[in-house]
């Protein structure tokens, strides 16, 4: 005679469940800031959130649960692009060329500046705006003494030069100029004075400084 367990076997177990849903959480809010960079590029800052929803292939509710604001979405994206930015500097610690990672990664510094400023202005004027702002600057003047340090031995006469200087300066190149050429002629200029054996190598190419 055979013998029947009347108790019911186990369900699912919790854990994978939960784990599930924080992963699809997680593939959700990942998708938003994806598109919503994308269109915020393409359409400005102003563009509408049903948009973005549609866009991306989820539903208005999900996008209100991660981002109940669009300030919340706006800080959000543009923290991502601090943080890629930054990582790109990380990255280029490993270079072989001190120079040419500094003056590579300041190259990508003006273009941020110049093409992520208005993301930046839209963030709104209250209490957290100066504090995160705070935070952001200090990660890349952090990420560009770095990069400064290893290019600019000490003892050369110009390793009094902070991360902050050049910061600045490049700061006023991006929002005096959106020409390529022009930005490249400046950083070729500043790498010239700064290394004057070095070649004025700009984004992979010589600039003619002549």
């Amino acid at each position: 005679m055979s013998f029947v367990d009347p108790t019911p076997a186990p369900g699912p177990a919790p854990g994978p469940r939960l784990g599930g849903r924080r992963a699809e959480a997680q593939r959700n809010r990942e998708r938003l800031l994806d598109t919503a960079r994308e269109i915020f590029a393409e359409r400005g800052v102003g563009a509408s959130l049903n948009d973005i929803a549609r866009q991306a292939g989820i539903g208005n509710a999900t996008v209100y649960r991660h981002f109940p604001t669009r300030r919340e979405l706006i800080v959000a994206v543009y923290a991502e692009e601090v943080t890629a930015l930054c990582a790109q500097g990380e990255a280029l610690l490993g270079h072989t060329h001190p120079v040419e990672a500094l003056f590579g990664w300041l190259r990508a510094f003006v273009a941020h500046v110049a093409t992520k400023r208005d993301l930046a202005l839209a963030i709104p004027t209250d209490g957290q705006r100066s504090a995160l702002f705070d935070d952001w600057h200090a990660a890349t003047r952090a990420t560009a003494a770095r990069l400064l340090t290893r290019a600019l031995p000490a003892g050369t006469p110009d390793a009094d030069l902070g991360a902050s200087d050049l910061l600045a300066l490049f700061c006023f190149n991006a929002s005096a100029t959106t020409d390529s050429e022009q930005i490249d002629r400046c950083l070729a200029l500043v790498r010239r004075a700064l290394f004057p054996r070095e070649p004025s190598v700009v984004n992979g190419r010589e600039v003619d400084l002549g």
